[in-house]
């Protein structure tokens, strides 16, 4: 028992007890994987952020601007009418009734009711349509009218002849228009215009109008007694 006690109390042989080892814990990661405010920073995410900030700043900023100029500008639409239209010939000859000879005379009326912006009208291209085949073209003067005007244009003269292709419905219309004595005829202009805002003269734009027209055969042989009514035309988009 003392010889245990001995040992006990003398110098230990056994095996070197390891030193304690440091606990640290490093750093976890943000869950959203790299920072979103820092422009300068070389995460992918970070690029697409500041991509997708700069495009939403733009469309902020032209929404301000277009609401700025609508609330200053207030624009209003350019109106056209087609005030008169009469036909003294509009007659299908030939061995395949595919001959038209026509005689058309139009008038116009061009409403700008802004107060700030005035048009150039640098091309008015028009042509006819019936049984929607072109019959006849024409080009009007250039013009420039002016804030709060109303302009006439005409009077239009289409005269001549045009073979068109005889479709399966066209002679039966043509003998119901005919015993009617109003044709329907369609009317396009394709303009080139532009627009002028104070000295600012903007852009170049191509709109296309059309006019369907009912259009009544006034030739002293008819004995037709309709008349014509003024039609709206229309924004062919």
């Amino acid at each position: 028992m003392s010889q245990e006690k001995q040992a006990l109390n003398g110098a230990y042989y056994g095996p070197s007890i390891p030193p304690p080892q440091n606990t640290y814990l490093r750093p976890r990661r943000s869950p959203r994987g790299c920072c979103l405010f820092d422009c300068l920073c070389d995460c992918g995410c970070c690029l697409l952020s500041c991509f997708f900030k700069i495009i939403f700043t733009i469309l902020i900023l032209i929404g301000i601007a277009v609401l700025v100029f609508w609330l200053v500008v207030h624009p209003h639409e350019i109106k056209f009418n087609a005030t008169d239209a009469s036909l003294t010939q509009f007659t299908l000859s030939g061995s395949g009734n595919d001959t038209l000879l026509y005689d058309l005379a139009l008038n116009f009326t061009v409403r700008n009711p802004n107060r700030r912006i005035g048009v150039y009208y640098d091309v008015i291209d028009l042509r006819a349509y019936y049984d929607d085949q072109r019959f006849s073209a024409t080009t009007l003067e250039p013009f420039y009218q002016g804030h709060k005007n109303t302009t006439d244009l005409g009077p239009v003269t289409l005269q001549g002849q045009n073979v068109i292709t005889a479709s399966s419905g066209l002679s039966s219309d043509y003998s119901s228009q005919q015993s009617d004595g109003v044709f329907d005829i369609t009317v396009k202009m394709y303009l080139k215009v532009r627009f002028k805002l104070g000295w600012v003269k903007i852009g170049k734009f191509k709109p296309k109008i059309k006019c369907d027209l009912k259009v009544p055969l006034t030739s002293s042989t008819s004995g037709n007694t309709n008349t014509y009514q003024s039609t709206s035309c229309k924004y062919d988009l």
